[in-house]
């Protein structure tokens, strides 16, 4: 009886307390998020100019409130492009950075938020940039058995350097001086350079290109003009294919599956197409060099296309597709046989594709003792600023070559960019497929207004410029 009354007794004690009201519930403290690190460091110096990602990593996942993005800055002409929030980190995308300069960033409280909005304390950080290394150029050509007029033109290019820039302009497709005459006739005066593509060397001989008629090239060359080359070099789609294209892909439609490492691998059909091919185009450049001709050499242009950028979407054209090793092995793979071969006429130019520090194309460079001249290939930036940023940075990494503006389009004008201290050797306009000569045609890389907008640049220099015993 008495167990009875003690399980009755605790069961109402138990009862008792299930009916009794529950404390007042304790709020949920939601902690603001703490900075735990940036990168670059505050306080940082030697950093590189041009353009970098600035990352701030916080102790807990972060948000940018849309709404609260503009109050954060950047002193002294930058600019902010991009904000990312992701995870526990912030990164921001800094542009226009200039050489030598000092900058703050300023983040206020509640432009950084935490778990229920719960705003990071205001952050202040900053760094310095470096300044661009002093320029020293070879007073001479990379190749020493280079010929005395291909010596001459490469001292007057020097000599002109950060002084004046060279007008030019580009054959429409491949062996002529089409876009030339189209300056000349709606401006009143002619570039300086013509540049030609063997764009067809697959096709030619033959009655619609024939690159054994070294006409065009000798009559601008004649009129005391400087010649230019560039090589858009296609291949077959794949062995005995009659398809010719020079973008990489699995051989179907216009791309190739011609690998640029196969080259150096005996039996191969890429081995005996890339020998072929660089006979042929050597003989060509030969009469050239026969006729006295000293030529600005741009080939296997823009390889490393997207590996760096964010797309990371790879080469555009086959000589980048196998990567860096296997293209600078290419390129000096090249330049040997060419000097093996008597070939002796060329300025080598190599076409950098760095545009910010995130997206460096250095692993591509065949190196000091293969190239003459960096050449840089601009497309629809329309801040003179910006495109300073690009030259010093390319300034920066090769401090002692000659830059070049090697393509541009969508660009501003000469006398803007060289106004912003952009000092190119000389510039390019990508031709026009479609221009019909006529004056108001709508020129969609340099109309007639942005031509005649760089004509009043004085620094801009036009054919009637060159020096009569330029190759001497």
């Amino acid at each position: 009886m008495k167990k009875h009354k003690l399980y009755i007794f605790s069961a109402l004690l138990c009862l008792a307390a299930s009916c009794q009201k529950p404390d007042n519930p304790v709020p949920e403290q939601a902690e603001a998020p703490k900075l735990v690190s940036v990168s670059p460091e505050n306080g940082a110096e030697g950093i590189m100019y041009g353009s970098i990602d600035l990352t701030l990593t916080f102790d807990a996942a972060v948000m940018c409130p849309t709404a609260r993005r503009g109050e954060i800055t950047i002193d002294n002409g930058a600019v902010i492009s991009g904000i990312n929030a992701y995870g526990k980190d912030v990164t921001l995308t800094l542009d226009n950075l200039k050489p030598a300069s000092t900058y703050t960033v300023t983040l206020p409280e509640g432009t950084v938020t935490g778990y229920k909005e719960n705003p990071a304390k205001a952050i202040t950080t900053g760094f310095s940039t470096r300044d661009i290394p002093s320029q020293s150029i070879s007073p001479v050509p990379v190749n020493p058995d280079a010929t005395d007029a291909t010596k001459a033109l490469y001292r007057y290019l020097l000599s002109i350097y950060g002084k004046k820039t060279l007008s030019g302009a580009m054959a429409n497709v491949n062996w002529n001086t089409s876009e030339a005459e189209w300056v000349a006739k709606w401006t009143g005066k002619w570039p300086a350079i013509a540049t030609f593509d063997y764009i067809h060397l697959f096709a030619s001989p033959a009655n619609w290109i024939d690159y054994s008629d070294i006409s065009p090239a000798k009559g601008w060359f004649d009129r005391g003009g400087i010649v230019s080359a560039c090589w858009h070099w296609n291949v077959p789609g794949y062995e005995g294919s009659s398809n010719y294209t020079c973008t990489p892909g699995d051989g179907s439609g216009s791309t190739t599956v011609f690998s640029p490492a196969n080259i150096f691998k005996d039996g191969t059909w890429e081995q005996r197409t890339a020998k072929a091919d660089l006979a042929k185009i050597a003989g060509y450049l030969k009469l050239l060099q026969d006729a006295g001709i000293p030529v600005l050499w741009r080939p296997l242009h823009e390889a490393a296309g997207n590996t760096y950028t964010q797309y990371h979407s790879g080469a555009w054209f086959w000589w980048g597709r196998d990567g860096a090793e296997t293209y600078v092995r290419l390129w000096r793979y090249m330049y040997d046989y060419f000097r093996q071969e008597g070939l002796n006429n060329l300025i080598w130019v190599w076409t950098c594709q760095t545009s910010n520090t995130e997206d460096m194309d250095t692993p591509f460079y065949p190196g000091d003792e293969y190239v003459d001249i960096i050449g840089k290939d601009i497309y629809n930036i329309s801040s003179p600023a910006a495109v300073k940023s690009i030259f010093d940075l390319v300034a920066g990494l090769y401090p002692n070559k000659m830059l070049t503006l090697s393509e541009n389009g969508g660009v501003p004008s000469m006398a803007e960019q060289w106004d912003a201290g952009a000092a190119w050797l000389y510039f390019a306009p990508w031709y026009d497929y479609g221009n019909d000569h006529t004056e108001n045609y709508a020129h969609q890389h340099a109309d007639i207004a942005w031509w005649n907008a760089s004509w009043a640049c004085e620094d801009v220099a036009g054919l009637d410029e060159l020096p009569d015993n330029l190759y001497k």
